[in-house]
């Protein structure tokens, strides 16, 4: 298993993992495959391109097959710059259960600790989400909130967990 940052090389596998995502776990996310499928490559690109304040994680099977991902941005305004923020957590089924989310996610606290003046990281999950919940809580991460229906997809509602983790 290697884990590491990508970049513009890996935005074609990046989009047909995401993509599988949004197929598979369409609850997951707060966005559709129907949304994303009409992206541009240039616009894959924009979205994983590093900066001293995002990254996209990657993580590669031994056949180079990338197989989870995850995204750090730390929030941007005055008052909240301590704060950075997960999104798009997915590891495709044939690699779940076997420590790869949690690979990526200790790479990404590692990382967040690199960033000065990041005081916490946050991030929703579903509330049905038991495994997903599960893996944050093993890593520090505490519930601070519920959002009841926060999303609406196909006529029914998903309620939403805030967690936090303090660094």
């Amino acid at each position: 298993m290697n884990i590491r940052i990508l970049n513009e090389s890996n935005a074609q596998m990046y989009q047909e993992l995401r993509l599988n995502a949004l197929k598979i776990n369409p609850d997951a996310f707060g966005s559709t495959f129907e949304r994303e499928v009409l992206f541009t490559i240039e616009t894959v690109i924009e979205r994983i391109q590093p900066t001293k304040d995002k990254f996209v994680l990657g993580a590669f099977d031994d056949g180079g097959s990338l197989v989870g991902i995850v995204t750090f941005a730390r929030e941007n305004g005055l008052k909240t710059t301590h704060k950075g923020n997960v999104y798009g957590m997915y590891v495709s089924p044939k690699m779940r259960g076997l420590g790869v989310g949690k690979s990526l996610l200790l790479e990404l606290i590692s990382k967040a600790r690199d960033c000065d003046g990041v005081e916490q990281i946050n991030l929703t999950v579903v509330a049905a989400n038991d495994s997903a919940k599960r893996l944050y809580t093993s890593l520090g991460f505490e519930v601070y909130g519920v959002e009841r229906n926060a999303m609406k997809f196909n006529g029914q509602y998903y309620d939403e967990e805030f967690m936090v983790l303090r660094l």
